[in-house]
C-alpha cells in the first residue's frame, strides 16, 4: 500500500509541475511577449492582472510553494475568465471558446484539494530547516 501511495504522491507532483509550467508560460507570454505571445498593456483590467496571477501564482504551483492557496487563486482567475469573457458568447465551452479556462479552473481546484505531492520546495526547505536546527539535549 505504501508503494501505491508513494506513486500517487509522485504523480501528483508531476501533474502539478506540468500544469504550473503551462500556466506560467501563459503569464510570461502575456507580460513579456515571449513564446509567441502578445503583450498586454500595463495595468489593463483584467488582462494584465490575470497575466500577473498566471506568472506568480502559477510559479508558486510549479515550485510547490503555498501550493493550495496559489491553486485556489489560479482556479478563481480561470473561473472569472470563463464566466466574464466566454460565457456571454454561448452557453457551452465548446461554443464559446472557454474550454481551456474551464479545464484550468477545475485542474487547479483538484490541485488545491489533493495537494502538491511530495516534490515541493516547501518540503525541501522544511527538511533543511529541521536538519539545521541544533538538537536540545
Amino acid at each position: 500500500m505504501d508503494a501505491i501511495l508513494r506513486r500517487r504522491e509522485d504523480l501528483l507532483s508531476i501533474f502539478r509541475i506540468v500544469v504550473g509550467l503551462l500556466f506560467v508560460s501563459h503569464g510570461a507570454a502575456k507580460l513579456f511577449g515571449v513564446l509567441g505571445g502578445r503583450t498586454v498593456q500595463f495595468g489593463a483590467w483584467p488582462s494584465f492582472y490575470a497575466a500577473v496571477i498566471e506568472l506568480v501564482a502559477g510559479g508558486a504551483v510549479l515550485l510547490g510553494i503555498g501550493t493550495r492557496v496559489a491553486a485556489v487563486i489560479c482556479s478563481g482567475e480561470m473561473a472569472y475568465a470563463y464566466f466574464v469573457s466566454h460565457q456571454s458568447k454561448a452557453l457551452w465551452p465548446i461554443e464559446n471558446g472557454g474550454e481551456l479556462a474551464a479545464i484550468y479552473s477545475w485542474t487547479f481546484l483538484l490541485i488545491a484539494f489533493f495537494g502538491p505531492g511530495t516534490w515541493t520546495l516547501s518540503r525541501l526547505w522544511n527538511k533543511r530547516k529541521q536538519t539545521a536546527e541544533p538538537v536540545a539535549g
